[in-house]
């Protein structure tokens, strides 16, 4: 692929790999952004100790109509001045794209980029997603896409020069803190490195599809729609101080929104948040403007630049997504999920991302969280007095509490629902719908917030365009996931209360005089209502249990009928690890009116198959989309465990990623010969054992009480306390044994001195294998050997195809350069986690019989994080297995 080629050449570079290298070290991700906006905050303490919330809601409060609607048109004017980017690269690729499609794209990508993105990453996942939709073929978007990212701050970078020259004067902000200047030349340094780049006979190699260098018409007007964004952006800061602060220097207060971008981009906090509020704050103070007044400046410009073009983003998102939404096409098991792009892979993403791969309903989630945090906001916050008053004329006071205190509570059950709307769960679309009803009504009763009211009726109404999609009965609820929205809540509740008694008391100071209405002075009410709202909250969820109706989930779970599993293997459709099923630790889906059978194991939200599904070829795909349906009802992954290299097709159409976990030792029969020259170390052995008066034997199910007691005994010698692992593993159940022959070893003395139990494949004799070995710790070298010897001469004769002496781990699997951080990781697990006994030399071991290797993967959904897997997988082998008797 192209992007794959790019990305290797890119790699090439040690300049590239280092800065590679150091973003995808979290730890430096983290560390940044708190270094830089630490430092802001040290040198810039002073300012902030002098403002005063209750004054800062008071001002804003009392912003003319008609001055809110004017800073808030210029501001989303500058975010739809962004769209240029998109129709720079739609005329420079030729896109296939209309117009309005493209600027709903651009909207969509940008205000997530200005709320989470860095240095237009979320920008770059969103595009990539947004136009796959429109059938942008992959050769062209990827070019397209690292074309696009790193000319976002070309225009900031031009600013920059602006600053160093003098033309955007901003020395006294730079005089008193004086590693701006350090910023301000890194990023001016960066618009000659972009245009030298651009114009590389490597960019157009790579990018440009050997058509040539850019032309500098496209550089210029690459470099002119970033500056173009950067100028509106200022310009809507430098409005909105206007309106806000009276007559302010134009120039001035756009340089100092310069510096402060600038210091915002090196943080690396999305949205800049933090440093460039900071300094901006900072250099609104050095104008002797008051720090309430400079503060109330960025309130405002980061609710009208950033949040409500982002909730519009939002709402375009979840139309976008939901409104072609069938429930058949959302559930359909055979989509393929899309390949990552050159951009996505070089940083990492949408790892970081994950939520892009369905932003419809993710969107609706956030939309539902905004809703509940909206009045949550609106609770803790003064009214407008003349809407009290109008409220109060139609409503008597308790009727305006209660009210209050049920947005309180709508507030807090929303938070906790948007997870479920996220996850697609029906009931908590329902109850959703229902909140968001009643929370409008309580937003007009409590003090006549009527955009409050129509803005929680609009995500009511894009719940309804899109109640197709949310189709889940329940979904998997772990005590960790639990624990955090607990913290999460109490967080908001936190909060609530603080803004609640700090902004009230303050408002009070400056209400005009003869104006105090009562409920205005009920701040000392705050933390009753704060505790109430999240205890209420967490209560009525607990005893609706809206999200998780387990007894459902766990009959997905409930089938494990032997009699009806003996019937199917015996018409020939088993493999290698089949005879493991009568375990009976695993549960049975039955897939293709009972064609197609997966047995598996839970581990939280996953559903594990042992092996590939047995049944029919040409129904495996059919079958595995069934099964996955059925488990997405309940939320859950299907993972395989142990694939084969036959299957991968299946898993692949199915848009399923692989981690090769070893490979399994199959001894052709038909090419064994123990009278060979390459057997003469295995001949030897037989020979001195038969001479010894060692004795083999098989012995046919059902097997003795007797013989069992001497199986116990020597099983529990051989563990030596150890506990025993199960699901891939076999493990000491009498009821076990008594389904298949046992191969036994006996000292001269008739001591039992090892065992193996024998493992049919039920596959038309293709396959034998052996499962359960143990052997005491006093026996002679070479016992196995002979053990293993006898039994594949015996399967020989009995018209086995093939032997298999089970799986060997390679160390060396996903270790190579070219593996993902995720899969060394959990080769590192599987190595050090427990995951079988005594791998270390399986191998070598097992290569004296000349098996042929042939490899097994695991096979998991794009959505599931390998490591968090990789754990899950080490916790359901080391289960303890229950007795089977």
């Amino acid at each position: 692929m192209m992007h794959t080629v790019i990305k290797k050449k890119l790699e090439r570079f040690r300049f590239v790999r280092l800065l590679i290298s150091i973003y995808r070290m979290k730890a430096v991700r983290a560390l940044v952004p708190l270094l830089i906006i630490g430092l802001v905050y040290l040198e810039g303490q002073h300012e902030l100790k002098q403002i005063h919330l209750g004054k800062i809601i008071h001002d804003l409060k009392s912003v003319p109509v008609s001055s809110i609607l004017l800073m808030l048109g210029i501001s989303l004017l500058s975010v739809a001045v962004m769209s240029t980017y998109d129709y720079l690269i739609r005329r420079h690729f030729r896109l296939q794209l209309g117009w309005f499609r493209t600027f709903r794209y651009a909207w969509i990508a940008n205000t997530f980029n200005n709320m989470i993105g860095f240095a237009g990453l979320a920008g770059a996942g969103l595009r990539t997603l947004l136009y796959k939709r429109s059938n942008v073929p992959t050769s062209v978007l990827a070019p397209a896409i690292v074309f696009l990212s790193p000319l976002m701050i070309t225009g900031l970078s031009l600013l920059g020069w602006g600053t160093i020259s003098g033309l955007l004067p901003a020395d006294r902000l730079m005089q008193a803190h004086h590693w701006l200047v350090f910023a301000v030349w890194g990023i001016a340094l960066y618009l000659p490195l972009f245009v030298l780049l651009q114009r590389s006979s490597l960019f157009a190699k790579w990018i440009n599809r050997g058509e040539g260098r850019t032309a500098w018409l496209t550089v210029g007007a690459s470099v002119g729609a970033s500056l173009l964004e950067w100028v509106f952006a200022g310009l809507t800061f430098w409005f909105i101080a206007g309106e806000l602060l009276g007559s302010v220097p134009p120039v001035t207060i756009f340089s100092i929104y310069v510096v402060a971008a600038i210091a915002g981009i090196l943080s690396m906090a999305p949205g800049g948040i933090g440093a460039f509020d900071l300094i901006a704050l900072l250099g609104l103070t050095q104008l002797g403007f008051k720090s309430d007044h400079a503060l109330a400046v960025l309130v405002i410009y980061r609710l009208f630049y950033y949040i409500i073009p982002w909730l519009i983003g939002l709402v375009l998102a979840a139309l976008e997504f939901g409104l072609p939404g069938k429930k058949g096409a959302e559930r359909s098991g055979d989509k393929v999920e899309a390949p990552l792009t050159l951009w996505q892979k070089i940083w990492g993403s949408p790892g970081q991302y994950t939520f892009l791969g369905d932003l419809g309903v993710w969107a609706l989630g956030k939309l539902v969280l905004a809703s509940g945090l909206l009045l949550l906001l609106s609770a803790a916050t003064p009214e407008l007095v003349y809407r009290l008053k109008v409220t109060e004329e139609l409503l008597s006071l308790p009727v305006m509490r209660i009210s209050h205190h049920l947005s309180v509570l709508i507030g807090f059950m929303l938070i906790l629902l948007s997870r479920g709307i996220s996850l697609r769960v029906h009931r908590a679309y329902i109850w959703t719908s229902l909140l968001l009803c009643g929370g409008a009504v309580f937003a007009v009763t409590k003090g006549f917030d009527y955009e409050e009211a129509l803005f929680l009726l609009l995500v009511a109404l894009i719940l309804w365009i899109s109640r197709t999609r949310f189709y889940r009965i329940s979904v998997p609820l772990s005590s960790k996931s639990i624990l955090g929205w607990l913290l999460l809540t109490s967080a908001v509740a936190l909060g609530y209360y603080w803004l609640g008694s700090y902004t009230h008391h303050g408002f009070l100071k400056h209400l005009p005089p003869g104006i105090r209405p009562e409920w205005l002075r009920q701040h000392s009410n705050v933390a009753v209502t704060a505790i109430g709202g999240l205890i209420f909250s967490w209560l009525l969820l607990i005893l609706l249990a809206a999200l998780r109706p387990q007894r459902k989930a766990d009959a997905l779970a409930a089938d494990k009928d032997m009699l009806r599993l003996e019937r199917f293997l015996a018409e020939g459709w088993g493999n290698a690890l089949s005879h493991k099923l009568f375990l009976g630790d695993k549960s049975f889906f039955w897939a293709q009116e009972g064609r197609v059978l997966f047995a598996f194991a839970r581990v939280r939200d996953k559903l594990v198959v042992l092996g590939d599904p047995l049944g029919p070829m040409s129904l495996l795909r059919n079958g595995i989309s069934e099964f996955r349906q059925a488990a997405d009802l309940y939320g859950l992954s299907v993972v395989f465990y142990l694939a084969t290299p036959a299957y991968l097709p299946a898993y692949q159409s199915q848009g399923y990623r692989f981690l090769k976990l070893g490979e399994e030792a199959l001894v052709p029969l038909a090419d064994f010969d123990a009278g060979g020259l390459r057997n003469a170390s295995l001949r030897s052995v037989r020979s001195r054992f038969e001479r010894e008066g060692y004795v083999f034997e098989i012995t046919e199910a059902l097997h003795s009480a007797e013989l069992l007691r001497e199986l116990r005994l020597l099983s529990e010698e051989w563990l030596a306390g150890r506990m025993e692992k199960g699901y891939a593993l076999g493990w000491f159940s009498e009821r076990y044994l008594q389904q298949s022959p046992l191969a036994l070893l006996r000292g001269p003395g008739g001591i039992l001195l090892a065992f193996a139990s024998i493992a049919p494949g039920y596959d038309r004799k293709k396959t034998v294998s052996v499962d359960l070995v143990r052997h005491r710790k006093d026996t002679p070298d070479g016992a196995m050997d002979y053990l293993f010897l006898c039994l594949m001469e015996w399967a020989k004769l009995r018209g086995y195809g093939s032997f298999n002496l089970g799986y060997a781990p390679l160390f060396s699997a996903s270790c190579h350069s070219g593996a993902l951080q995720e899969e060394k990781l959990a080769r590192l697990v599987f190595e050090r986690g427990g995951h079988g006994y005594g791998f270390t030399g399986l191998r070598m071991y097992k290569e004296k019989f000349g098996p042929a290797w042939e490899p097994r993967y695991l096979s998991y959904p794009a959505s599931v994080t390998i490591p968090l897997l990789t754990l899950d997988l080490v916790r359901l082998v080391s289960r303890h297995p229950e007795e089977q008797e």
